[in-house]
């Protein structure tokens, strides 16, 4: 009789150890806890058939509810994972803790009358036994293994019927395991007496899970695809902690950089140049800004691709990973691909250019034409232009300041002053007047002072000025230089204290665009010689630009006013020879 145990040990122990072979990283703990706490419990049941004192069978009957108290526990829990139901923290803790309390209560046989109200021993056919009448923990025991069934078995339904992620195959596998278990209770009344099934169960459900755990390795794509990465030796792998010390590379990358075979594995490189030139060199460029996480490395006119990712520990980042993949004939591509681009980019961008030049020529001469019906402004869109070019100039000097730079954000914004609002900037400025085109002659042409009404319809220019190059720039694909232009002319005569048309847009509401041509224009016009009044000195034009600065203009403004005014009046001297 005592042979039946002592083989279902040796079976357990024996299928333990092919679990121990095959055993992956990625095979679910409960699993291998199923297949550790089986021997020992089926050990309990041997020793329970060699025991002759009250005290050994206590201790083999407290070993065997190892089975009862946690088997049930651990085989629930991997049946809820291999069909990817996620239970809360809180669930899986609350599960434990009622295994631990009814588990207490065995460890209390022979002391307290929880679990067996009284206990005896008896040897009975050379095999020992308890004798024992059951308490109410024993009966919370069948309790809490049937909730752990029917769990079990709900899990296993619904993934057979909802989720489409599991494998039918090992749902139904799964299943002979938990009825075989939840039945041996009842099919151990037909053995011969002193026979227990439940070891039988347990070795039966070790053989079903080794089916199920050889089948698990094919369907876990992510750790099986980089195994055949791995092994098929295309990619090298190198890692690092957050320590910068060396964690291990694959043959692979050690082919690659050669240097690897003679580091010591948790050791800081930093004294091998080649680490320190180059694998250093990208580490510390993707500790600066992640988005910098590919880099290339030629060696024996091989070009391969480095690229950085950090290392993880389940969810835990430990560090730093490189894989280096050849990437040569991509690259030799690439560079084909990129000569013919480059030389098709050229014509393109030429003929670009041509196009960009007739556009601009055509705004120009519709501002020249504006300008000549207007006998009070001439050469305004020149000057103007010149004014903001130095203007702007002025602006990209106080880069080099922190004070400038500081100022430039106030103006800007985060993004600062880019080149491309520069540009922008200078070519839309001979726009400004462009609505001046829909003003009536008479008015546009008064040389004297406006009536209210004249000045009505003269303030209609600015609205006007921006629905018409709204239209002239509308597809043209530069919507920066399109903003920027309708900016321009519509708003170029707002004030920073709001008293401006022709919407009367106060302090930052008008675009900065517009404020610096607001500078530039006024000016121009008092400077220049117009039919209703003489231009003004450079002293009183100075004296009325800085008591405007804060209420006409945006007073940070002022300090690039003052700094481009030797320019600007050398500039107006220059037009007077």
């Amino acid at each position: 009789m005592t042979a039946y145990y002592e083989i279902l040990f040796g079976l357990s122990v024996l299928l333990t150890l092919i679990y121990l072979a095959i055993w992956h990283k990625h095979f679910d703990v409960h699993i291998s806890l199923i297949f550790t706490i089986i021997p020992i419990v089926n050990l309990g049941y041997a020793i329970m058939a060699h025991s002759r004192t009250l005290e050994a069978a206590l201790v083999a009957t407290k070993i065997t509810y190892l089975g009862g108290c946690f088997l049930t526990l651990f085989i629930t829990q991997s049946i809820l994972s291999l069909c990817h139901i996620n239970i809360r923290r809180w669930q899986s803790a609350l599960m434990t803790v009622v295994c631990l309390g009814i588990f207490a209560s065995v460890l209390s046989v022979g002391n307290a009358p929880y679990f067996y109200k009284t206990v005896d021993f008896e040897i009975d056919r050379g095999m020992g036994r308890l004798i024992k009448t059951y308490g109410f923990a024993h009966t919370l025991t069948y309790v809490v293994i049937t909730v752990f069934v029917v769990i079990s078995v709900s899990a296993m339904v619904y993934s057979l019927i909802r989720k489409k992620d599991v494998s039918n195959k090992t749902i139904l596998l799964l299943i002979l395991p938990v009825t075989v278990s939840f039945m041996s209770y009842f099919a151990g009344k037909a053995l011969p007496e002193g026979l227990d099934a439940m070891p039988f169960s347990y070795v039966f459900a070790q053989v079903i899970y080794l089916i199920i755990v050889h089948r698990l390795c094919l369907y876990d794509v992510t750790d099986l695809g980089v195994d055949s990465l791995v092994k098929k030796g295309d990619t090298g792998f190198i890692s690092f902690d957050f320590d910068d010390r060396y964690l291990g590379s694959n043959e692979s990358a050690q082919k690659i950089f050669p240097v690897l075979k003679d580091i010591q594995v948790d050791t800081y490189p930093g004294k091998y140049q080649l680490v320190k030139d180059t694998i250093f060199q990208w580490l510390d460029e993707f500790k600066k800004d992640e988005s910098k996480d590919h880099f290339y490395y030629e060696s024996d006119d091989r070009i391969y691709l480095v690229t950085i990712r950090y290392l993880y520990d389940g969810k835990h980042r430990r560090g730093y990973q490189f894989l280096v993949t050849d990437d040569t004939d991509s690259r030799k591509y690439m560079k084909l691909l990129s000569n013919y681009n480059g030389q098709l980019s050229d014509e393109v961008a030429m003929k670009t250019e041509n196009i960009v030049q007739m556009h601009n020529k055509l705004i120009l001469g519709m501002a020249a034409m504006v300008e000549s019906r207007d006998n009070s402004t001439g050469g305004h869109i020149r000057r103007t232009s010149d004014i903001v070019k130095m203007l702007v100039e002025e602006i990209r000097k106080d880069e080099s300041t922190a004070d400038g730079r500081k100022n430039i954000r106030f103006l800007f914004g985060k993004d600062g002053l880019t080149e491309e609002f520069c540009r922008n900037m200078i070519q839309a400025a001979p726009m400004h007047d462009l609505g001046k085109i829909a003003v009536d002659d008479a008015v546009l042409r008064k040389p004297g002072k406006f009536t209210p009404e004249e000045f009505a319809e003269m303030k209609k220019h600015a609205a006007e000025g921006a629905r018409i190059v709204d239209q002239i720039l509308e597809g043209t694909g530069n919507e920066a230089f399109h903003r920027v232009a309708v900016n321009v002319a519509h708003y170029h005569h707002e004030r920073w204290d709001g008293s401006g048309y022709p919407e009367g847009l106060k302090g930052e509401q008008i675009p900065v665009e517009a404020r610096i041509m607001a500078v530039a224009d006024v000016y121009d016009a008092l400077v220049s010689k117009r039919v209703y009044k003489d231009k003004f000195s450079f002293e009183n034009a100075d004296k009325i630009m800085m008591e405007s600065m804060g209420k006409h203009f945006d007073k940070r403004l002022e300090r690039y006013y003052l700094s481009a005014k030797p320019r600007l009046e050398e500039y107006y001297k220059r037009m007077e020879d």
